[in-house]
């Protein structure tokens, strides 16, 4: 066999290997980092009667988490790219699970902004991280579905921790404790031992790989050091520039638009459930809540498979169809009024808004390298997580005004619309990772 064939099936044996081991972590994690980001949803009618949260002072501590996050995003990922993720990712999730699990003790509007935003705090770097450590570790031609197993975390985190939150929250009164303080403090507590195990079994790069053969190790090690090299040329790779890029600066705005659809209907989803099928937050609006996100975890996995057939420039079309038809999905569940049409719009709509996620950061680690994408890929998360903060406000404030109950969720759609209209006018130019093959 040819040397040159030889490493092309080293270099496949190595990424499957790191799909197997690897990436079934990575998701695991996410999983446990959204529930502990969103659980407030399930929480939220128990938590404000108990508390006495106004549903505005709500949407604010629900939007404070992004504020924080946004602030230490960068500094995070700069911080990763020195000590490693092994190091880093440990200590990210060990802090939310310890603030996280401290919700439980919430008596007031105060402490819970505090929480709220101190989550944001400790979570900083969390999702752009592994996205950058993703780029480390896969070459281009796999990304897509390596970000989509990833991607998965959100809806597991839904299928499974609509439920689990369901149960927890029908502990209330076990041992003197409410069933939401149940909730905050098992949950909290699940991330720091999974912070505490991601130290033990990830590797920083795949030189460090003792679970890889020397020659998977060097066949991969040479390709995503190939590909980075390419880039060097075509792409900033200094720390300034990278803030300050104009194309940059235009994936923050498309991905601030997506996760003002994303946050604002995943916030609001239990209760609109509860809703539709006429019955309070618990176990039986948990199993429902899961419905959508079963439908989204199957259409990620067509989605993002086929995208990665394609050339970079066409995966816009892709990009720009997943987030139209959780626009159009959204919208249809605000529409109906007949529960099993408001749930089918709402799969459709999870179907849409997580699809489109695994696409479009494709976009950014085809663009960037080195320092320039721990900053890059920060920034844009920060910025675009930003969303998340604005949209419960934002729909709070709709609804209020209009006196309409389902303004909210049109406004949701509408920014959904806007970002399938900024995928569509991406440069048609090629990224470096396609210069590289050409």
């Amino acid at each position: 066999m040819h040397t040159g064939q030889q490493s092309d099936e080293a270099l496949t044996t190595a990424v499957r290997r790191v799909m197997v081991r690897l990436l079934p972590f990575l998701f695991f994690m996410y999983v446990i980092a959204f529930l502990d980001r969103v659980n407030i949803g399930f929480a939220k009618e128990e938590f404000q009667a108990h508390t006495g949260i106004s549903e505005a002072a709500y949407a604010l501590g629900a939007g404070l988490f992004f504020i924080g996050y946004a602030l230490f995003e960068v500094p995070s990922n700069l911080i990763m790219m020195r000590v490693g993720a092994r190091w880093w990712m440990c200590r990210i999730m060990v802090t939310w699970g310890l603030i996280s699990a401290a919700m439980a003790l919430v008596n007031d509007e105060f402490l819970f902004y505090l929480l709220r935003f101190l989550l944001g705090v400790a979570e900083a770097g969390f999702f752009p991280g592994v996205i950058l450590f993703i780029t480390h570790w896969v070459p281009h031609a796999y990304r897509a579905r390596c970000n989509a197993v990833f991607y998965f975390g959100i809806p597991l985190a839904s299928m499974l921790g609509g439920p689990l939150s369901g149960m927890l929250l029908e502990l209330d009164g076990v041992a003197g404790i409410l069933g939401w303080q149940w909730m905050f403090a098992v949950e909290g507590l699940i991330a720091c031992v999974v912070g505490v195990w991601a130290f033990f079994y990830l590797d920083n790069k795949p030189a460090d790989a003792s679970w890889l053969a020397p020659e998977q190790r060097r066949a991969l090690q040479d390709a995503v050091d190939r590909e980075a090299a390419a880039k060097q040329s075509h792409s900033p790779h200094r720390l300034r520039t990278a803030l300050v890029d104009p194309r940059v600066l235009y994936f923050c705005l498309i991905y601030f638009l997506i996760q003002c659809s994303v946050y604002g209907m995943t916030f609001y989803l239990p209760t609109q459930v509860a809703d539709a099928v006429g019955s309070k937050v618990g176990l039986l609006v948990g199993l429902v809540t899961a419905i959508p996100w079963t439908v989204a975890l199957l259409v990620n996995i067509a989605v993002s498979t086929g995208a990665d057939r394609l050339a970079q420039p066409k995966k816009r079309f892709v990009a720009a169809a997943c987030v139209a038809g959780g626009s159009i999905g959204i919208a249809a569940s605000a529409y109906f009024a007949d529960p099993v049409l408001a749930i089918a719009g709402l799969s459709v709509a999870a179907a849409g808004y997580i699809s489109v996620q695994p696409v479009f950061w494709t976009f950014p680690a085809a663009y960037l390298t080195g320092t320039a994408a721990a900053a890059g890929i920060g920034l844009i998360n920060s910025l675009g997580n930003l969303g998340g903060f604005v949209a419960p406000v934002a729909k709070n404030w709709i609804e209020h005004t209009l006196d309409s109950s389902t303004a909210g969720l049109y406004l949701l759609a509408a920014c959904g619309f806007a970002a399938a209209a900024l995928f569509l006018t991406l440069s048609r130019t090629r990224t470096p990772a396609e210069h590289q093959t050409s």
